[in-house]
């Protein structure tokens, strides 16, 4: 079956400022997210200062989160996030992907706004108050993996779809940067202003009082970049092939993406019936199983790997900073002090190890592939956190720069390698009735995996204990092992169009093959 015009345009379309706007509007989103998801990292520790501080029982110690406490706070957000995805992603599959698109903005921009507020002054209100918007935070996270990702493949053309789809995950990097850089800015205007002295010379003033205000800045913060988002995030038209392969409405698919194109596109009503006939298969279908069931298993199972050592490593940075010698011991400065350190660790890394992974990427994935990125990511990423967590002990007492290069370059190869990859590939496996929704199934496979990493692996860091971080770092080890042998389930995806990778051409559909 030839391919229908406006498919042909989109697959051939040079790359023009439309694409631009596309990749910046859906890539704020994934800014939004990432800067929602982790600044809790930099903040979770002033308040087990401010909520936690148990004078009589502990009067030698700053007051932290309990375990269970602090795993609620850092995690509760993924349980969200993995809702979500599965919500809308299927939303985007059943009503359209524009049509969901701008309510997961003013879903994040008002819980974060919320997640600042209190109903209550005591700790159990607090956290409670905190905990309930995060999940709901979480919740619009979610929605932003399928349909951000879903447009954007479905915008791109067939040379630069991959570069286009991961240009908008790298906003990723970008907000877990700001993460950090916002909370050391507010940090230290805090530390301007009002006096600070060490928990070891005074347990009662080191933790300020304004340090209450601090935190909740840092959260409503994370609305910003949404509502500046969603004018034109409401202004996108729906995708040419979900108009036309789903809503069966040719005119309208040429009419949008020729307005798009700036070119005619002819209309071709017979064929796109034709196209819509021959692709009416569910989800739970035998014939779905037998064309795309294994890339199915091999997008979920990579991406459930992937997070557990990814989100343990992210959300753990609180904890393993100063394990590293990067930042002082609690008992030793401030509480807004604290922030201010573990968040300038945060953002050096980010800068220097993370960020640079996810460009990385968007420059090489359309020329070296996304199969052998992610297969020599999960390799890379294996292979250091192995020597972590052979030689921790030596690197954390008599080269900690080293532990350092060593712990910046997993998070490299981690956004240079399946990070990346595992967001992209289900955007372009799947057929256009269920791109949305099969992405938001290996999305959610993936928090699922973020939650084992923040509630069990992250376990092992709380404490500081050597031995338990060393077991911490060779699990994370092990996983990105397994992912580097799942990666064979997927094929590459390169070069080729959306409809002959999923075989809605009417080709047959490689499900078994890998690398070419």
């Amino acid at each position: 079956m030839s391919n229908l015009a406006v498919l042909h345009a989109l697959d051939s379309a040079k790359t023009q400022w439309y694409h631009v706007t596309a990749i910046v509007i859906a890539g704020m989103g994934f800014f939004t997210d990432a800067y929602d998801l982790f600044c809790i990292t930099t903040i979770s520790k002033l308040l087990g200062r401010l909520y936690y501080y148990d004078p009589v029982n502990n009067p030698g110690k700053p007051g932290k989160l309990p375990h269970n406490v602090n795993n609620a706070v850092v995690g509760v957000a993924l349980f969200g996030t993995l809702s979500g995805q599965l919500v809308f992603g299927w939303l985007g599959d059943k009503l359209g992907r524009k049509r969901v698109y701008g309510f997961t903005l003013i879903l994040m921009a008002f819980c974060a706004i919320c997640s600042g507020l209190s109903f209550g002054y005591s700790a159990k209100a607090v956290i409670g108050t905190l905990c309930f918007f995060r999940f709901w935070l979480g919740f619009g996270i979610g929605g932003d993996y399928p349909l951000s990702a879903t447009i954007m493949s479905e915008y791109a053309n067939k040379r630069t779809r991959g570069a286009f789809i991961a240009a908008v995950f790298a906003m990723q990097g970008t907000g877990i940067i700001f993460a950090g850089l916002v909370s050391m800015i507010i940090s230290k205007l805090f530390l301007l202003k009002y006096e600070t002295m060490p928990f070891q010379k005074n347990h009662v003033l080191s933790t300020q009082p304004e340090a209450d205000f601090m935190w909740r800045i840092v959260l409503m913060l994370g609305a910003l970049p949404a509502l500046l988002t969603y004018y034109w995030r409401m202004k996108m038209p729906e995708t040419g092939r979900y108009t036309a392969l789903i809503e069966g409405n040719s005119k309208q698919a040429a009419a949008d993406m020729g307005r798009v194109l700036d070119i005619d596109i002819q209309e071709e009503p017979d064929k796109v019936a034709d196209f819509k006939a021959s692709n009416e298969y569910s989800l739970w279908s035998r014939e779905f199983f037998k064309r795309h069931g294994l890339h199915l298993i091999g997008t979920m199972s990579t991406w459930f790997l992937l997070d557990i050592a990814f989100y343990s490593q992210n959300l753990t940075q609180k904890d393993i900073f100063p394990a590293m010698n990067l930042v002082h011991k609690d008992y030793e400065i401030s509480a807004l002090r604290e922030v201010f350190e573990t968040s300038r660790a945060m953002f050096v890394v980010a800068l220097l190890g993370t960020f640079p992974g996810y460009w990385f990427t968007v420059f090489f994935i359309e020329r070296i592939g996304r199969f052998i990125i992610q297969l020599v990511g999960f390799f890379m990423m294996s292979l250091f956190m192995l020597i972590i967590g052979i030689k921790y002990e030596y690197l954390k007492d008599h080269n900690k720069w080293l532990f350092a290069v060593l712990y910046g370059l997993t998070f490299f190869f981690a956004n240079f390698g399946p990070n990346s990859t595992t967001f992209v590939l289900p955007a372009e496996l799947f057929p256009t009735r269920v791109r949305s929704t099969c992405h938001a199934i290996s999305a959610a496979s993936g928090k699922a995996g973020a939650v084992i990493g923040s509630f069990v692996v992250a376990t092992y860091t709380l404490d500081g204990d050597a031995d338990k971080i060393r077991t911490a770092m060779i699990i994370m080890s092990c996983t990105n092992l397994l992912g580097f042998f799942c990666t064979f389930l997927v094929t590459e995806t390169k070069g080729r169009s959306l409809e002959e990778i999923s075989g809605e051409d009417g080709g047959n559909n490689e499900t078994g093959k890998t690398s070419k």
